[in-house]
């Protein structure tokens, strides 16, 4: 089998693929990251934190490149996949895992922390998604998942 879930639900090896985590300096981020490395992935992690990055990179046992990149720059997000091609020959998986929150009621929210969620968890997705496509596409391989909060499907005040 190919795909990378086998009928069993178990990961199966990923030897030769390169995967792209943003948000991979901690927590769920660098969870993915070394799970996935684990697994045999080339990694390329994505942060704005260069220590959180670096301690990531020190805790994969297989070749790993670090990114510096605010996922809100549209610019950086249009070039990250080439970059990962160029450093590692290939952009197999992408995790969309960056994401931030403004925790307030909405009539006390002010303009630039809506567009900053607005920018990081959305536009970015789609942004990088849709630069990742290519190399996928022309790999004939790809992969691309996203990561949300619990709290889009129930809510939470202020959220």
């Amino acid at each position: 089998m190919n795909d990378a879930v086998g009928q069993n639900g178990g990961m199966e090896n990923l030897d030769g693929r390169v995967a792209v985590v943003t948000g991979a300096g901690s927590g769920i981020g660098r969870a993915i990251s070394l799970a996935l490395a684990e697994r045999g992935c080339a990694m390329a992690l994505v942060d704005v934190n260069q220590a959180g990055l670096d301690e990531t990179g020190a805790l994969i046992n297989t070749h790993a490149t670090t990114h510096i990149a605010d996922v809100s720059d549209r610019a950086r997000m249009s070039e990250l996949p080439d970059e990962v091609v160029a450093a590692h020959g290939a952009c197999n998986i992408l995790v969309n895992n960056a994401g931030i929150t403004r925790d307030n009621l909405a009539m006390r929210m002010k303009d630039e922390e809506w567009d900053a969620v607005i920018r990081v968890n959305l536009e970015s997705t789609f942004r990088l998604m849709r630069a990742a496509c290519k190399p996928m596409m022309k790999a004939r391989f790809g992969r691309i998942v996203t990561i949300t909060s619990v709290v889009g499907t129930t809510g939470n005040p202020g959220q």
